[in-house]
């Protein structure tokens, strides 16, 4: 019996750092269109020629999710199957996976696929993917593993700063000249995911130090972050990224904060030095 993790690939964890010897990993990509050129969003994506092609390239990027049966091909090999997607209130990516497994159970009608909305994107995909395999290693029903998740999904939270205004300028989801206001003055938006997985616009900062207590703020409100494991994903910002942690270990009882590098899906909407923080 193979098991069979897929994820689209919002979830920051690439295929490479999946280690399993038992449990099959997949991601499925989604494709970014910059002017005339097409990003795949896979393991070998190099995220600063995505971030200055879009940088270069004066009209409106985009994103395409993948086709349902590129999903069906990550199905099929698995005779249990689960997999989580970025928010269904940011993409089209849920209801293709969804169609991915009809058409798939239309023909094997015996194989198990789970599709669990995350609600969110990045570092709390990968808590659920790293969830997902320590419930499938520990043994259960295929029925009770997905009712586990689906309750961890609901307790996760997702919180982000963008300083970066370009891309949100040229998608006109922000007038140029806020967008070069807030850079000139050095102010960070700060949002969250609600839990329908829609997006809150939540504080802004004046310079990174205080942006960074606002952030943790924000999570000591959103709820209790005792033994709370954290995946913090950054656009290129390593300096940042340390700066935050050192912040979110001194403000909250967390267990840990591991950093992660964005791939391409989220490295398209932080932009550079954006940090997205699942917990």
């Amino acid at each position: 019996m193979v098991w069979n993790i897929v994820s689209d690939s919002s979830c920051d964890l690439r295929m490479s750092e999946f280690d399993s010897g038992a449990i099959r990993f997949e991601t499925v990509p989604l494709r970014l269109q910059v002017g005339e050129r097409e990003f795949i969003d896979n393991d070998a994506l190099e995220i600063p020629q995505l971030l200055t092609a879009m940088a270069a390239e004066k009209s409106a990027a985009s994103t395409a999710c993948p086709s349902p049966a590129a999903f069906a091909r990550a199905f099929e090999p698995g005779d249990k199957t689960i997999c989580f997607t970025i928010s269904s209130n940011l993409s089209g990516t849920y209801n293709a996976a969804q169609m991915g497994r009809e058409m798939v159970l239309e023909e094997h009608p015996e194989k198990e696929i789970c599709i669990i909305d995350s609600k969110a994107t990045a570092g709390a995909m990968i808590l659920l993917i790293r969830r997902a395999k320590a419930l499938i290693e520990a043994g259960g029903s295929f029925e009770d593993i997905c009712a586990q998740l689906r309750l961890y999904q609901a307790a996760l939270r997702t919180c982000f700063t963008l300083e970066n205004f370009d891309n949100l300028i040229k998608n006109g989801r922000m007038r140029p000249l806020v967008g070069t206001l807030l850079h000139s003055l050095g102010i960070h938006v700060i949002a969250d995911a609600t839990p329908q997985g829609t997006i809150h616009v939540a504080a802004k900062a004046r310079g990174d130090q205080k942006t960074y207590q606002a952030i943790t703020a924000l999570m000591k409100e959103s709820k209790d972050c005792t033994g709370a494991e954290v995946i913090l994903c950054h656009c290129e910002n390593l300096p940042g990224a340390l700066r935050l942690k050192e912040q979110i270990l001194k403000d909250l009882p967390v267990k840990s904060v591991e950093l992660v590098s964005c791939r391409g899906l989220t490295s398209f909407y932080a932009m550079e030095k954006g940090l997205i923080i699942g917990y």
